[in-house]
């Protein structure tokens, strides 16, 4: 099951972006650096105000469809308009896929992919002809489903400071499916 967020799912929103986002990058990443980013990104604040921008929407994917209150599995960030962490070529045209986790135990049962679909979904809904997104260029995992599972193409890049590490992202982007 899939629902979209509200403000009361803030503490369930920073633990499941707090998670996952260990998950995928504390093996690759100095401790201070993931402790600085984290601190940052996933506070109280930070996600209200996200949870409050009317051009970002979050969705949780709970793995059972009976247990909508349990812990999510998974889930999305989408921004569009002028909530996009950067405007790319096709700019107001476009849908922005900004965070897609799943959690460690529920990976390969294909969550991720229910989640692409529902950014393809809302992008056809508000008449976007494009979904883009940035992804660790040493993300193995991530551009294997994207490009593999997805079809998206990489189109550019973009830095994205994790502590003190300047990283590099891959901009890909893929026009949204009619259906």
């Amino acid at each position: 099951m899939v629902r979209r967020c509200t403000l009361d799912d803030l503490q369930s929103l920073k633990q499941i972006s707090t998670t996952t986002f260990i998950q995928a990058f504390a093996r690759y990443n100095t401790q201070e650096n993931m402790d600085q980013y984290v601190s940052t990104a996933f506070t109280d604040e930070k996600l209200t105000r996200e949870l409050n921008n009317t051009e970002s929407e979050f969705y949780f994917l709970f793995a059972s469809e009976t247990h909508a209150s349990d812990t999510p599995a998974a889930y999305l960030k989408i921004n569009y308009g002028n909530a996009q962490s950067e405007q790319i070529e096709a700019g107001a045209d476009c849908l922005e896929v900004e965070r897609i986790y799943v959690l460690e135990e529920y990976q390969k049962q294909g969550y991720g992919k229910i989640l692409m679909d529902v950014a393809f979904q809302r992008a056809r809904e508000l008449g976007k002809s494009t979904v883009w997104l940035g992804v660790w260029e040493h993300n193995r995992p991530a551009l294997n489903f994207y490009t593999t599972k997805c079809g998206f193409e990489r189109c550019g890049e973009h830095k994205f400071v994790l502590g003190d590490d300047v990283q590099t992202d891959y901009i890909m982007k893929k026009a949204v499916p009619l259906r």
